[in-house]
């Protein structure tokens, strides 16, 4: 695809102001550690909500939504629509509780919550275990569909879309730390946000498809449009919406979605001026996540069922493409080569905003681990600040070498999604309780990190290379699986080892609940919760329905979400 001058003046222009952004700011956050991983905790509830949409809206997230549509429908999105509880769970009852406990990263909470050796070395374990190894493999599916539109959009080999895609985004944050992140991701988000609906709406005109009610009605499409799954269709009921809805939104560790919070989303929170702007920042980003974004990728991936109706099309109009990433990820970048001069430069610099925010918050983040958790709390206990940031910024051009390698050897989002479930699986109902059961200690949490981990592999090792270890099993057998037999094994470690000291623990619950009940208010929370719940997914349907043409319904949606709204105003004064 040739891009003309207009396209690359966009693309240019918008690499030219992230870089601005880096040295701007670049002398403020290198003063010290605090100030390039949490921006010295002053930042507003609206940048940092902007920001985690931004990073949630990674380069893959858009092709993982087209594929899930193409071969589950619509309704299949309710393997990660099911997370939004988890959201709604840390708004509610984790967000005031992070930025409480005055820590750096959510790793420090271990030597908060719990003491002696084994909490020491949880904490230096996990820094490795998620700032690197986890940290490395979601970044390398966020490369992986950098590969893909590189190739598609503009013929590129996977190296070179991976140097061109890393150099800019590497640059910029290691010069400018959260804070650049922060600015970079609110730029970021309006040209996402602009640049896909833009796409969408010219797709949606262009003669093949024929506006909206002739998508819906297509013969390839009008069986893949409904919100909810096909109830007669028990196993794929169960695989999509019940397993999502019943077992896997608690049970389950995933970046941006950690049951109580954690990873970037507590970064976030703990960057916040006050609790206050910490709630309303994670408030913000589940109702943009789940209700406000999702639509422009269901409808590109529902129309690119008329241009490309199966795998064998997407072969036939990319040949020279690797047969291992002819996929069904494939059709979203493969439906915007339609698009004209200009809005192509918009759209293209819309997907390097989506990989650049994405990958420049896990290098940040990832690098703080390292830096806070591993190097200056084992290696080097007296290192100075200047130090602490050398060690940073090194970690963030290994990561992104690491991520860029293993990018090669993935295929398809899908399989980097359930792989990654299926290692945090079991773990979820673990985070959520040590806040308030205080029979959890380390052990129970390393006993959940490994075996979790090696069923996780097991299973992978299973599917991918037929391995016969045990009877092939479905994705939501292995989940239901893996968080059995996790759970029971955490649970059996905490009643068979002790607990953290009776100092350890009154210290944690002085910092976190002060002269309170662990429980103070429970009951407004969990009003707070359900409403905030049932308003999203309101907004959710209410979206789709007024796009299909369903404008009666549609508007009965939109009040359901405006009266949840009124009373969560309505009971927030006693949320603080």
């Amino acid at each position: 695809m040739a891009l003309e001058f207009i396209d690359f003046a966009i693309i240019i222009a918008f690499f030219v102001i992230s870089l601005v952004v880096g040295i701007v700011v670049s002398r403020q956050s290198s003063k010290n550690a605090d100030s390039f991983f949490l921006s010295g905790r002053s930042m507003p509830w609206w940048l940092l909500g902007v920001s985690m949409v931004a990073t949630t809206f990674a380069a893959d997230t858009p092709n993982l939504v087209a594929g899930i549509v193409r071969t589950t429908g619509v309704a299949g999105n309710w393997e990660w629509w099911a997370f939004l509880l988890t959201g709604m769970l840390t708004v509610f009852f984790y967000a005031r509780l992070w930025r409480r406990s005055g820590i750096t990263t959510d790793l420090e909470f271990y030597e908060l919550r719990y003491d002696g050796k084994s909490a020491a070395f949880l904490r230096g374990f996990r820094a490795i275990y998620l700032g690197v190894i986890f940290n490395v493999i979601i970044m390398g599916t966020v490369c992986l569909a950098a590969i893909k539109i590189g190739h598609v959009m503009f013929g590129f080999s996977a190296g070179r879309t991976l140097i061109i895609a890393s150099i800019v985004t590497v640059a910029y944050s290691l010069l400018g730390g959260l804070k650049g992140v922060l600015i970079t991701d609110f730029i970021q988000f309006i040209i996402a946000m602009v640049g896909s609906i833009w796409a969408t709406i010219y797709i949606l005109d262009m003669p093949e498809i024929g506006g909206m009610q002739n998508l819906i009605t297509h013969p390839n499409v009008a069986g893949k449009i409904d919100m909810l799954p096909d109830f007669s269709n028990t196993e794929l009921v169960a695989a999509i919406f019940i397993i999502p809805i019943a077992v896997q939104w608690w049970s389950t560790w995933y970046p941006g979605a950690e049951p109580g919070g954690g990873g970037y989303v507590a970064q976030r929170m703990l960057a916040a001026k006050d609790e206050k702007n910490a709630t309303w920042a994670v408030l913000f980003f589940n109702l943009a996540h789940y209700a406000l974004r999702p639509w422009p990728w269901i409808i590109i991936g529902l129309a690119s069922l008329i241009i490309y109706p199966n795998l064998d099309a997407l072969a036939n109009a990319f040949p020279e493409l690797e047969s291992q990433f002819i996929k069904n990820d494939l059709s979203y970048p493969a439906m915007l080569v339609f698009l004209p001069a200009g809005l192509l430069g918009l759209v293209v610099t819309s997907l390097v905003a989506a990989f650049m925010s994405t990958i420049s918050t896990h290098l940040n983040w990832g690098s703080s681990y390292i830096v806070n958790d591993f190097y200056a709390r084992f290696i080097n206990r007296d290192a100075s600040e200047k130090q602490k940031i050398i060690i940073g910024r090194t970690s963030i051009i290994v990561m992104m070498i690491l991520a860029g390698l293993l990018s090669l050897v993935l295929e398809e989002a899908k399989d980097a999604f359930d792989l990654v479930i299926q290692i945090g699986a079991g773990s979820g109902l673990l985070f959520i309780l040590r806040w308030f059961w205080y029979r959890i200690n380390p052990w129970s949490e390393i006993t959940a990190m490994i075996v979790s981990f090696i069923m996780a592999i097991l299973f992978f090792i299973n599917a991918r290379y037929d391995a016969a270890l045990f009877p092939d099993l479905a994705s939501y057998e292995k989940i239901c699986s893996n968080v059995l037999i996790t759970s029971v094994a955490w649970l059996a470690v905490t009643f068979v080892t002790s607990s953290s000291s009776a100092e350890t623990l009154k210290t944690f619950h002085q910092t976190i609940h002060g002269d309170q009940s662990k429980f103070h208010n429970f009951q407004f929370k969990t009003i707070a919760f359900l409403l905030g719940v049932a308003g999203v997914y309101s907004l959710l349907f209410a979206i789709g329905k007024l796009i299909y043409g369903e404008t009666m319904i549609g508007f009965v949606l939109l009040g359901v979400f405006f009266l949840c709204t009124t009373g969560i105003l309505a009971v927030r004064k006693k949320l603080f």
